[in-house]
């Protein structure tokens, strides 16, 4: 016998049996989200506050979901937005600006710009591979405001330099900041982050090999792009052959170190195009653009109207690119171009450590015991946990009653959230460049500062997220978006792109989307168990989920936040309707090529075996 509190109805608003006023409802909290985003150019905070008060009104008032349920449930989400989300965004900032401070990260600017004077071999080196390893270490709109700068300074026209760095940063967004879009997927969807990543191993690195032909190919003709394909397939392959080993190892009894995917990957791509590059093949000719596209005038930024978007991604470029005054530009040596390298070296130790770690918890099936703490702690939920009874449309044949019950339990994971490795790798950083007491005072707060909006745009994201979980609305759009069937692997990559669009961010179209996508998975898989008999039930579930992550990435080059920030990297403050007209149609292309990926990997033998079990 039950004894929920709650009992989820999927269609409070039934009139006749029809469930379209139903659905409607259920959308309003993301078309308040749209409207205040896109309409009105509310920062993603505000706007995700907003939309988190639309959830809690519409779950007690039409759901008739007790508000302190309603409450908790806005707590549970946004805990996890602070941990270990939030956490990690701020820790990988706080390393990134370590760098910045000491002047570490001005070297490593200087060493990969030298590297070629070749424009479209910038663009790949530049855009595309140092833009995974800022994407994958401090994302935030990191890559294309600095890459677009660097390029920049290197002759590239201020228009091109920003297109090229957009449609760079797509295929790393997955592992962005630590991958905390990974991590925030499976806080959404409950499908483990390991399992995640191994399946995001399985669709990107097909779109890593072709960004970098794709991204070039927007500079020049097809001969000019194919003339450097050696720097292409070296460029473009070796990060995807080291986004495949990092984001599967786990799978094959290694450690589980995916976060430093991108990284890792893109380390390994400078260096294996710099080797090439110097020791094995260089262009026939170095392709330049024309010296008239280089003065192409810009509007002025002062001449521009303001709103809350534009104005924080100016600050926001300002602070990423600042550096300290006073510190010489000495000749690299390479023990100086090492030691700018090495916080970053200490951050890959520390978060090795920390999946060795939980490769231990795993085997222990707990936490670990340490000198009486324990390495994590499970904290139910109250007013939450085992008081909300699923739908009975969502309960599978033959389940159990206490299975029906939806758990609330928020596991308290101080050690081995990433951030916690990476705050001890800025702070060996600190002692290691011998930094000041006023100098890491001033990295601190500077940091603090900085993740004013991110962090609290994740807590409201995840917020909302799980009040439409917990309330079921999120179920009753499930079970809409169902109705499109054995097309909806398709779709489920069109929804991540649109919530990227949508949030500004991966992580946060994860937060917004991740249960939705694993109820429509569900729904799905039971009314055409013909069609994809080659899955199982969660292995539909994963792919479908992740889809909304890689299918998402594509949708990264168009929304407001990044293409804000593009103009403010490059000097083009009023361009930002140009820009999103010269890259919206490779974004929805680009979405679609995932799209078909995950059809393939839904219905069609051998694909099929790509999805983990």
């Amino acid at each position: 016998m039950l004894f929920a509190t709650y009992v989820q109805d999927l269609n409070p608003l039934s009139i006749n049996g029809y469930t379209i006023l139903s659905t409607l409802v259920a959308a309003l909290p993301v078309l308040v989200l749209f409207y205040l985003l896109v309409a009105r150019r509310w920062l993603a905070s505000w706007a995700g506050a907003a939309g988190s008060v639309v959830a809690l009104v519409l779950a007690a008032l039409v759901y008739k979901m007790p508000i302190e349920m309603a409450g908790a449930s806005f707590v549970y989400g946004a805990a996890f937005g602070l941990l270990p989300i939030g956490w990690t965004v701020f820790a990988a900032m706080l390393l990134y600006n370590v760098t910045v401070e000491t002047g570490q990260f001005t070297i490593i600017r200087r060493s990969i710009g030298g590297l070629s004077k070749d424009a479209r071999v910038q663009a790949v080196l530049i855009g595309f591979a140092f833009g995974a390893f800022m994407e994958g270490a401090a994302g935030a709109g990191s890559p294309v405001a600095i890459c677009g700068a660097m390029l920049v300074g290197l002759g590239v026209p201020p228009f091109r330099a920003a297109v090229i760095c957009l449609i760079a940063n797509t295929s790393p967004v997955c592992y962005g900041g630590l991958g905390v879009p990974i991590i925030t997927l499976q806080t959404s969807s409950g499908i483990e982050a390991d399992k995640i990543s191994i399946m995001c191993g399985h669709q990107l690195p097909f779109l890593s090999c072709l960004i970098p032909l794709y991204m070039v190919k927007t500079i020049c003709t097809w001969r000019q792009t194919l003339a450097i394909w050696p720097a292409l397939l070296v460029g473009g392959g070796s990060f995807a052959m080291f986004q495949f080993i990092f984001a599967t190892a786990h799978a094959y009894g290694f450690p589980p170190i995916w976060q430093l995917t991108d990284i890792g990957g893109g380390i390994f791509s400078l260096i294996s195009l710099a080797l090439f590059l110097k020791f094995v093949w260089k262009p026939k000719e170095e392709w330049r653009f024309p010296e008239e596209a280089e003065l192409a005038a810009t509007k002025s930024a002062a001449s521009q109207p303001h709103d809350a978007i534009t104005d924080h991604a100016r600050e926001e470029v300002r602070e990423l690119l600042d550096t300290p005054k006073g510190i010489p530009e000495a000749p690299l040596t390479f023990r100086s171009v090492t030691i700018a390298w090495s916080p970053w070296i200490l951050m890959a130790l520390c978060l090795v450590g920390s999946g060795v770690i939980k490769q231990l918890e795993t085997d222990n099936k707990g936490p670990l015991d340490l000198f009486g703490l324990k390495s994590y702690y499970d904290v139910k939920i109250p007013d939450l946990h085992k008081q909300v009874q699923r739908a009975e449309a969502l309960v599978p044949p033959g389940t159990k009653d206490e299975d029906k019950l939806e758990s609330a339990v928020f596991k308290f994971i101080w050690l081995t959230a990433p951030g916690t490795p990476v705050l001890l790798a800025a702070l060996l950083s600190m002692v290691m460049l011998g930094m000041s007491k006023k100098q890491v005072g001033g990295v601190f707060r500077k940091t603090v500062y900085q993740m004013r909006i991110p962090i609290p745009t994740i807590a409201f994201m995840l917020g909302l997220s799980y009040v439409t979980k917990y309330a079921g609305m999120d179920a009753t759009l499930g079970v809409a978006f169902a109705a499109t069937g054995v097309l909806y692997p398709f779709f489920a990559a069109m929804l991540g792109w649109l919530g990227v669009f949508l949030t500004g961010t991966d992580a946060g179209s994860n937060a917004l989307f991740g249960g939705l996508q694993k109820i429509t998975a569900t729904e799905v898989w039971t009314q055409n168990q013909a069609a994809m008999s080659n899955l199982t039930l969660e292995q539909a579930q994963t792919l479908i989920c992740t889809a909304n992550s890689t299918g998402g990435v594509m949708g990264k080059m168009i929304d407001a936040q990044s293409i804000c920030v593009a103009t403010a990297g490059t000097n083009q403050i009023g361009k930002e309707a140009d820009i999103f007209k010269a890259v919206i149609w490779h974004s929805v292309l680009l979405a679609s090529i995932v799209g078909l990926i995950t059809a393939l990997q839904a219905f069609v033998f051998p694909f099929t075996l790509m999805v983990p079990k």
